[in-house]
């Protein structure tokens, strides 16, 4: 046996992040691992339990260490806790406060006075306004058999439940993602909570005692989530609402009511109310008829608060439980930016705030109205604008929204989530719909990007101690190339449907490049498929700096600036303290993008940005600058960055981004654009 003593410098303590890259690190070894605190003795490969020993800030911890590779996995966590377990030394300012707008909230004074008699306060947990009725939303309870099936039958319906909310929960991933990819980790959370150790054992001994799947499982979620919320730090009791709502979720899976108790919207747009929202309730609002939120309780480090923010709907928390008694229908005005509901407002509440809505919106309207117009500035220079997408329903939103192709299709989709690869059939099948649904415009298909965040069942990759510099993306497929002979073959045949392009990600040098091409004209001589285009992702600072030796081989350039800002400024964009510092705006990363552009076009190569930065208005402009050819954004983005394009001048977007070069910092160079 093996002892470590640790404290605990996070600030925030062993909250969600930090704990879950402490209990990745445990899983991966076969020794049994046990953490100390106070009275607590908990197993370390068990998320909930690791959560519930309540570590604060300064918090000693004793790790036990039992097995044939102790002396391995007490090297990993020692240099994992002493790296700050994924937020560094520096003290991680709460997700929810780091999503909140940079203004702070109006002193107390005048919010006092602004505050009617027939008003409400709460805590600001997402700003914006929200105009309209009341509708509450109640939540249903599950009804549970009272039969017990026999061990090994109920056993099967545990698991069955448990894989199909594992496939939810993916689903609610992918639908956060589209919209805000860093808050769509909260999902992976909740997937990780699932497969707990401790909680799926606690289960299991329950059935073992003659209870049955749903009285087992309900029983272990109120005993896991009541004791998180005893804790005395909010940050870490707000995950109660994190485990109930996973448990929820398998609770109607096991009733076999998952779609008893389905809202019953009104006709019209309402302000919803509830005593509380899950993470999945929040995720799962309709902005069409949902145009904010208020609750009882909850706080804004929830993570229904932070999605929210991701979804762009104003939300007030912890109102009180007045708030409940409001009858359905009655008008309010609900600001998430100072925590205050009007409720009856008079005329003049309701018009000042209704013309605070209105410049917005008509800008908005705008921009959807010119939505399938191409993005040409002042000076009459085109910048085409994409979609970045994620399946076949994307794509169907894409083409309706304006979108002048796919920059970006994701094929991890087809690979998360099975315990099998897809096979070449099925994958031919979903390019085949993406192709005709782009309707002959321009598809950008990226190889398997996995590896790093996103591991598969079935492709065993060793543990890394830094999976974002190991195997993953091209050097993942090349060494495994059944997978990519499949996939390569898949999207040939399918070709012929549409306007297809191949893209390779995370090429560092010549050799991948030589190798991948290779094997595509392999494969399209084969099956006699026609020529695709074939281009690689500009991520890895080596490839930036050789796009002019690329340029002569490959056909396109695409820059994903998410992976690029990480490797050229060795920050985590995940990461809770340096994400703000983690800007695709540092000129570092803005010389590796016009070193690319420069080498591309040389060659006469385009070159398009299919990272976050394309959506960001204050990069557009210096994008467009530097000569990126194309911007692939998220759906919901493109009528905006369109419109945005058509405001500026390319003469003078050249003088910002040189001047954004020779700046020093991310923070001037956005101080540059503001001005």
């Amino acid at each position: 046996m093996k002892q470590l003593n640790f404290v605990i410098d996070n600030v925030t303590g062993l909250h969600a992040r930090p704990a879950k890259v402490f209990v990745k690190i445990a899983k991966q070894f076969k020794s049994d691992i046990r953490v100390l605190h106070g009275s607590k003795k908990v197993n370390a490969k068990s998320l909930i339990a690791v959560l519930g020993l309540g570590v604060k800030h300064g918090g000693a911890i004793q790790v036990e260490l039992d097995g044939v590779d102790e002396e391995l996995a007490a090297e990993a966590l020692q240099t994992a806790v002493s790296a700050g377990l994924g937020e560094g030394d520096h003290a991680p300012e709460p997700a929810a406060v780091r999503s909140a707008p940079s203004k702070p909230a109006a002193p107390a004074p005048v919010a006092v006075e602004a505050l009617p008699k027939n008003g409400l306060r709460g805590v600001a947990a997402a700003p914006g306004l929200a105009i309209g009725p009341i509708f509450q939303l109640r939540q249903t309870a599950v009804t549970l058999s009272q039969e017990f099936a026999g061990v090994a039958v109920e056993q099967d319906r545990l698991e069955t439940a448990l894989a199909h909310g594992q496939e939810q929960l993916f689903a609610l991933r992918q639908k956060v993602e589209a919209h805000a990819p860093d808050e769509a980790a909260i999902f992976d959370v909740h997937r990780e909570l699932l497969a707990d150790d401790d909680l799926l054992e606690t289960v299991q001994q329950k059935i073992e005692s003659q209870q049955n799947a749903g009285q087992a499982w309900q029983a272990t979620i109120e005993e896991k989530a009541a004791q998180m919320a005893a804790l005395d730090d909010p940050l870490l009791a707000a995950r109660a609402a994190d485990i109930r709502d996973v448990g929820n979720r398998i609770l109607k899976l096991l009733a076999g009511d998952e779609a008893a108790g389905e809202v019953q919207w009104p006709d019209h747009p309402v302000v919803v109310i509830a005593h509380d929202l899950t993470p999945s309730d929040t995720a799962t609002l309709d902005p069409q008829k949902v145009l904010g939120f208020a609750t009882a309780v909850g706080g804004p480090t929830a993570h229904s608060a932070i999605i929210a923010r991701a979804l762009n709907l104003p939300a007030v928390v912890s109102v009180g439980e007045g708030l409940l008694e409001i009858a359905d229908g009655t008008a309010v005005i609900l600001n998430g930016s100072n925590g205050i509901i009007q409720v009856n407002p008079d005329d003049a509440a309701q018009k000042e705030a209704q013309s605070q809505l209105a410049a917005a919106k008509q800008q908005q309207q705008a921009a959807r109205e010119q939505a399938d117009a191409p993005a040409i500035t002042l000076d009459n220079h085109r910048v085409e604008i994409a979609a970045n997408i994620g399946g076949v329903a994307d794509a169907q939103k894409a083409n309706q929204s304006g979108a002048e192709g796919v920059g970006l299709l994701r094929t991890e989709f087809l690979f998360l989530d099975r315990a099998t690869p897809p096979s070449e059939d099925e994958q031919f099948e979903v390019y085949r719909q993406i192709a005709e649904a782009m309707a002959g415009k321009p598809v950008i298909i990226r190889t398997l990007d996995i590896g790093g965040d996103k591991p598969l069942p079935y492709v065993k990759v060793p543990p890394e101690d830094n999976p974002f510099l190991g195997e993953r993306g091209l050097r993942l497929c090349l060494a495994r190339p059944e997978l990519m002979r499949e996939q390569l073959r898949a999207i040939l045949r399918a070709a012929s449907y549409g306007s297809l392009r191949i893209m390779f990600p995370m090429v560092a040098d010549m050799s991948e490049w030589v190798a991948a091409k290779s094997m595509v004209d392999e494969i399209r001589a084969e099956l006699n498929a026609p020529v695709v285009p074939v281009g690689i992702m500009i991520e890895i600072p080596a490839a930036a700096l050789m796009t002019d030796l690329f340029a002569k081989e490959v056909d396109f350039f695409s820059i994903g600036t998410n992976d690029l800002t990480q490797y050229t400024l060795a920050m985590d964009r995940m990461h809770p303290t340096l994400a703000s510092k983690s800007d695709g705006l540092h000129p570092a990363v803005l010389r590796l993008i016009d070193a690319t552009v420069r080498g591309a076009h040389a060659s006469g190569k385009w070159v398009g940005v299919c990272g976050a930065l394309g959506a960001d208005p204050q990069a557009a402009p210096i994008l467009m600058g530097l000569g990126v050819d194309e911007l692939s954004v998220s759906v919901p983005s493109i009528a905006m960055v369109k419109a945005q394009i058509r405001t500026l001048s390319q003469a003078e977007a050249q003088k910002l981004a040189a001047k954004a070069l020779a700046c020093a910092t991310a923070r001037e160079v956005r101080e540059l654009v503001r001005v």
